[in-house]
């Protein structure tokens, strides 16, 4: 069901803005062993990676600090401490849940209200949404400033012309893909997000990359 990811893994962004950092330049721990945390549902290549370059070519600053996700808890500090039951958590959710599809088409925004351009969901909303409210729940419970609303962010806080242009450019964007899971990624101190755990829906056992 989980799978201690390789330190020497990297990732792009962070779950909800970004996740555990491990490996070269990471550092999970922070002062007063405090982790920050967030979960994420990674985007699989080709997709995931053309989203990051198209991230990057609008010149924003996260795009190789964040792997291309959906978020499912956004950046969340978390005591040293509780660090294994949360894992145990997201362990037993995985447990409950079957594989679903992701279809994804077109772009959004979250202008005026937030600076955000993003990749919407097309097919597989109702899914994430499902999904999302077991995450945030046991030792993960915690209010949202803003309703759950699944995307995948592909602009954050450009210009408004940047964001117009990566409006037009994504508006015919359209992937498809099966979610065989959701993994916790962390915050290290080279503010670099990085997955730590994969967690594998229902029986199928660990999934180690």
């Amino acid at each position: 069901m989980v799978a201690d990811r390789a330190p020497h893994d990297d990732a792009a962004e962070g779950p909800g803005g970004g996740p555990a950092a491990s490996g070269a330049g990471g550092g999970g721990v922070r002062g007063g062993g405090v982790r920050a945390i967030g979960v994420a549902i990674p985007i699989p290549d080709p997709h995931g990676a053309l989203l990051q370059a198209k991230r990057a070519s609008f010149g924003d600053p996260l795009a190789h600090a964040i792997p291309t996700h959906i978020t499912l808890l956004p950046p969340t500090e978390l005591p040293e401490h509780e660090f294994g039951a949360v894992v145990e958590h997201l362990r037993d959710v995985a447990r409950t849940e079957r594989p679903f599809q992701i279809k994804l088409r077109g772009s959004g925004t979250f202008r005026p209200v937030s600076p955000v351009v993003f990749v919407a969901l097309a097919e597989g909303i109702g899914g994430c949404e499902r999904l999302q409210a077991k995450v945030l729940s046991g030792p993960l419970a915690r209010p949202l400033p803003f309703p759950y609303h699944p995307h995948v962010t592909i602009a954050h806080h450009l210009p408004e012309e940047v964001m117009d242009r990566a409006f037009k450019e994504l508006a015919g964007y359209s992937a498809e893909f099966d979610v065989w899971g959701f993994s916790l990624y962390e915050h290290g101190v080279d503010e670099v997000w990085r997955p730590r755990y994969d967690f594998v829906f229902g029986e199928g056992g660990q999934r180690r990359v």
